[in-house]
């Protein structure tokens, strides 16, 4: 069976890549690109990748393409999935066979720091850095995201007030309830295997967590104004 198998993805037309093969291209420049998040595309009408006899989708490049502009055109304009297609497919129709050419990106490339070149960014000090590391606020590691450099400025500028990293420690904890009551809230969906669920289920995630953001910020400055009035 497996031999059949072989054979027949070895049978499909030259050029076309496998669902694999699509994520190796596009994920150095959409890290949070996965393969559920692809069929979720696939299931919006972004893209309509060819099957081979045993089921395996297999895309063209101009699939790729479309991938491409459709995560920029997300990413970077915050377009709905439903205007994109629309404007991919208006892009198409006009003919020719041309490439839908995605806008600019106005995302700067991700950039990771080495240790000397985080606490050099940062303003930190190389104690500061392994006390949050302590603290648990930052995972130790060979290099460092940009979010980890905007928290270590961050914790900078508290130190300056005597709020050092162990004073801090229970947010992560609250970081993690935090998380698993959004995971709860979604488990409907995230119990799903379909892609569409698990797309939605992607896209809610981040729309709650920044509804519990507003409710602890105006929870916070409440607490503030009871204590300076």
């Amino acid at each position: 069976m497996a031999a059949a198998g072989a054979a027949r993805e070895r049978s499909a037309p030259a050029g076309l890549l496998s669902i694999g093969q699509v994520l190796a291209r596009l994920t150095p420049e959409f890290p949070q690109l996965t393969s559920s998040k692809l069929r979720f595309l696939e299931v919006q009408g972004i893209v309509n990748p060819s099957r081979t006899e045993s089921g395996y989708r297999k895309f063209s490049p101009a699939d790729v393409e479309r991938l491409r502009t459709a995560l920029i055109l997300q990413r970077d304009h915050y377009l709905p999935l439903s205007v994109i297609r629309e404007q991919l497919d208006e892009a198409e129709a006009k003919g020719d066979g041309r490439r839908v050419v995605a806008p600019p990106s106005i995302a700067p490339p991700a950039r990771r720091y080495r240790r000397d070149e985080l606490i050099s960014a940062s303003g930190a000090t190389p104690q500061l850095l392994n006390e949050a590391v302590s603290a648990g606020l930052i995972t130790a590691s060979d290099s460092y995201p940009e979010q980890v450099l905007t928290l270590l400025r961050a914790l900078v500028a508290l130190v300056r007030h005597g709020i050092e990293p162990r004073h801090l420690r229970s947010l992560r904890q609250n970081a993690e309830r935090e998380a698993a009551l959004i995971e709860s809230a979604l488990s409907t969906l995230l119990r799903r295997t379909d892609a569409a669920s698990r797309g939605r289920a992607g896209e809610l995630a981040p729309e709650l967590a920044g509804r519990i953001d507003e409710v602890r910020g105006l929870l916070v400055r409440q607490a503030l104004e009871r204590v300076l009035s």
